[in-house]
């Protein structure tokens, strides 16, 4: 008796085991947005483009060679732009996940490189960087569906 309890158990196991690993559906990644998902990423992307329409005041700085107010920009208004592009880049499909890392991190390179470009007061490099950057975070704002 004491054999075949063993045997059933064993074998209870394994019909488990094989009911375990067998049943369900993988969950699919989907490949288009929803009208609720565009709609959410509408909402991620205000702060992002608002931005953008002050890029102009970064612009007028360099322009007027104000490097303490071109740096101090930098670190300020733009300072939380980094949160809210990750925050809308892990919203998006992963097909589109990679692109917008990638921009972002290059974004933020050609504001670092701003950035020491203020502090040595160099104007050439200042102002390709700046067109970089508007060029990357446009990009990036073109990942994102539109309603």
């Amino acid at each position: 008796m004491p054999r075949i309890r063993s045997i059933l158990s064993l074998l209870l196991v394994a019909v488990a085991i094989f009911c375990v690993s067998c049943g369900g559906q993988k969950a699919s990644i989907p490949t288009t947005y929803a009208p609720e998902k565009i709609e959410q990423l509408q909402v991620l992307v205000e702060p992002i483009e608002e931005a953008k329409e002050n890029f102009d005041v970064l612009k007028g700085f360099i322009a007027d060679e104000n490097w303490i107010d071109t740096r101090t920009y930098i670190h300020g208004p733009l300072g939380g732009l980094r949160q809210e592009m990750s925050s809308l880049t892990r919203s998006l499909l992963p097909k589109d996940q990679k692109e917008a890392k990638n921009l972002s991190q290059a974004l933020f390179t050609d504001l670092e490189r701003l950035d020491a470009a203020a502090k040595e007061r160099n104007s050439a490099v200042a102002q390709r960087q700046y067109r970089k950057a508007v060029d990357d975070l446009q990009s990036f704002l073109d990942l994102v569906p539109k309603s």
